[in-house]
């Protein structure tokens, strides 16, 4: 067995102490982020306790080009011991001894701050009742430093807020026992396993990741990572510099390191980690969606005989090489950006799928690249393909899958334009059918996520349509661009308010109440004024107070969906109703997306609209349903008999309802069309639903048929 490590005790004090002159340092193919603080508190108090908290692994080689220092201050030795395994510990450690900043996993430096009370002997992170109370040491740091000072100021403090009453004797020996013993934690003894300095670094990888591989705490982009930092540092490298960049503005970024920034790929959709870079790397150069496949064939191995043949690996790495140069050009990332931009999308929020984002941009980038499409013409043809990916949910399981999929059609292909075109098109026409549009996007808009692929895309589409916030003169995509930022801006209105929905129609179902088919953007202000009313009394005073003009007011109803005579509609009715329409705008979106010169069209219903359907009360108003009509259900499943009462309700069970629905819903019926499922006893029963149909010429309902 060759001589490849030895095992040495290092105490915390050891450990600290190399760290802080350099000896010990962090190699690049760890991640430079530090545990939670709750994490950092719990080993503090396990190595008080004297509990095992695990063995570090370190690898003696002094070639500082491929080591970080962990911190962030300058260190003043070559380094000789680099850290394999425990730098989550390590640095942890390091930061709470020394009180120094470390790096969080968003790039900002904060310094770890552990409180303790000696009389309970409980560590904390340091919230208001611990800064408030005396009987906590409020940073452990200050004991590392000076038991005794740190002793005597905490007893001081304690004997002031007592009243300056001198402390018994026992409370005074049970502190400096528990100020000693948390003293002595720099005495604590880790075993170190060091690997010896003549173990290759292709070796030190891989016995990093098959220490980490167990019980998954790494995913197949993090030992593509690891790879990279021993095959390609710089590549790595240039991974992590892109992803942090994106985090922060030029100005930021210049203020951060010092240096003039002329470009960063921060942008209003999506904040990169080095994971989310690679897979674009590894799509556009190596053509693999599967990173755990990529990850094999970077290494080199041979599928069939599963040996790693260095010939393999090389070939593997140029490709990745050539991917990346690509995936990072400034001038490509801000190109995609307008991409989605195009497909009407302003925000973070509005988009559901960062590997939308991802593989679009991995199909943007080959389509300019290899198939050497103009940039205009790609910008049309892949916000198409986005807002497609976007409103499907395109990648929201088997992601690699799905993108493997997409590369492999483009195999094979002649390398024109016109072939990228048509294979991008033809599979956008072969998902997006009419009958997606007509059944499959109206069924998906029965939810009340805010935030899915449904509703999301029919925002898109109202700011590709140039859309105006409803009741007003301003833009949706203005009030969401994120430049603007107003401190209160537009909101989600319940069309058929909660309050109204509850008190007067008696539904409660918050799945019901919070149907995307009852919300539309409307300003805060509007939001507030409308409050809890009716809608046909908060609809007429609104679009009367607006002024807004017929025909603006026309297309706001269409570009809202809003079926004619919406306000007086039963309120299933017009969920169904409406969501029919979203599709139909959304679709018109699409179609504008499709061809800038469209001119989108109201749909039929909108712009011939139908008499609308009377209410119960019109019906009994008019005569069509007296007072006293008994109702059975339709389809005679239950036995019960309701009757219309003077007040145009229905008297089920000693309770009176407003709508066929309420009365339907109390007999169990919680799905059920309400005017289907009630019939009215006349000679012939006649069907509820058949009853409002005929009835629209023998009466007059001003106020359900009122139009603004």
């Amino acid at each position: 067995m060759p001589d490849t490590f030895g095992h040495h005790p290092w105490t915390v004090q050891d450990l600290v102490g190399g760290v802080s002159s350099g000896q010990v340092r962090l190699p690049d193919i760890q991640r430079p982020f530090v545990w939670s603080n709750a994490k950092v508190r719990d080993l503090v108090d396990s190595m008080y306790r004297g509990f095992p908290v695990g063995q570090l692994m370190f690898w003696e080689n002094a070639d500082e080009s491929h080591t970080r220092a962990i911190g962030t201050s300058e260190k003043s030795q070559a380094g000789s011991m680099q850290v394999i395994d425990g730098q989550q510990r390590l640095t942890s450690l390091y930061a709470v001894v020394k009180g120094l900043q470390v790096l969080r996993e968003d790039y900002a430096q904060e310094r770890i701050v552990i409180s303790f009370n000696p009389l309970t002997e409980r560590f904390a992170i340091p919230d208001s009742a611990t800064k408030r109370s005396p009987e906590w040491i409020q940073d452990i740091r200050d004991v590392f430093a000076s038991p005794i000072d740190a002793r005597s100021a905490y007893l001081d403090a304690l004997e002031r807020a007592r009243g300056d009453t001198r402390l018994d004797r026992e409370i005074e020996r049970a502190v400096e026992v528990a100020v000693n013993r948390l003293a002595h934690v720099l005495a604590y003894q880790f075993q170190v396993v060091q690997l010896k300095s003549h173990v290759a670094r292709e070796t030190v990888a891989d016995i990093f990741v098959r220490i980490n591989s167990e019980g998954v705490k790494l995913s197949s982009s993090d030992f593509i990572l690891t790879w990279l930092s021993v095959f390609w540092e710089e590549g790595r490298q240039q991974l992590e510099d892109f992803a942090r960049a994106s985090r922060f503005t030029t100005y930021e970024m210049a203020r951060i390191t010092d240096e003039t920034v002329r470009w960063t790929p921060k942008n209003p959709y999506l904040t990169l980690d080095p994971g989310h870079v690679l897979r674009v790397v590894v799509a556009v150069g190596n053509r693999r969606a599967q990173l755990q496949d990529a990850y094999n064939a970077l290494r080199g191995r041979d599928p069939r005989t599963r040996q790693i043949v260095p010939a393999n690996r090389e070939r593997e790495l140029n490709k990745l090489k050539d991917g990346q140069a690509r995936v990072l050009n400034p001038s490509s990332w801000d190109e995609y950006l307008k991409v989605i931009e195009r497909a009407g999308i302003r925000t973070s929020a509005m988009v559901t799928s960062k590997n939308a984002i991802l593989y679009s941009y991995s199909l943007w980038l080959i389509g300019r690249t290899e198939f050497g499409v103009p940039v205009d013409k790609l910008r049309e043809i892949m916000a198409r393909w986005y807002f497609m990916a976007q409103i499907t949910g395109r990648f929201s399981g088997s992601a690699e899958t799905r993108g493997q999929e997409d590369l492999n059609r483009l195999d094979g292909l002649e390398r024109t334009p016109q072939a990228f075109n048509d294979a991008i098109t033809d599979q956008i026409e072969t998902i997006l059918t009419d009958d997606w549009w007509s059944v499959t996007l109206p069924d998906d808009l029965h939810t009340s996520n805010m935030s899915g692929p449904a509703y999301t895309g029919y925002v898109a589409a109202l700011t590709i349509l140039d859309a105006d916030v409803l009741l007003s003169n301003l833009k949706v995509k203005d009030w969401i661009d994120p430049a603007r930022r107003p401190i209160k801006g537009v909101e989600k209105h319940h069309l058929f308010p909660k309050d109204y929905l509850k008190q007067a129609l008696g539904i409660t179902s918050t799945r019901q109440i919070n149907q995307v088919a009852n919300q539309a953007l409307v300003e805060w202000s509007d939001n507030i004024e409308i409050s809890n009313a009716e809608p046909l009394i908060y609809w007429r005073a609104q679009a009367q107070a607006k002024n807004i003009g017929q025909d603006r007011l026309a297309a706001q109803t269409w570009w809202h969906a809003l079926p004619i005579g919406w306000a007086g509609m039963d309120y299933q009715e017009f969920l169904a109703a409406r969501r029919k329409l979203i599709a139909a705008v959304t679709h018109e979106g699409f179609k504008k997306l499709s061809d800038p010169n469209y001119q989108p069209q109201p749909p039929a219903q909108m712009a011939t609209p139908e008499p609308t359907l009377p209410s119960l009360d019109i019906l009994v108003l008019a005569g069509l349903l007296p007072p006293g009509t008994y109702l059975s259900p339709t389809d005679g499943q239950t036995n019960v008999t309701a009757v219309i009462t003077e007040d145009a309700t229905i008297l089920l069970n000693d309770t009176e309802y407003r709508t066929p629905g309420l009365a339907a819903r109390a007999d169990g019926a919680e799905d059920a069309d309400g005017w289907a499922y009630w019939s009215a006893q006349f000679d012939e029963p006649v069907v509820l639903a058949d009853l409002r149909a005929r009835s629209i010429s023998a009466v007059e309902t001003p106020e359900v048929n009122w139009k603004p």
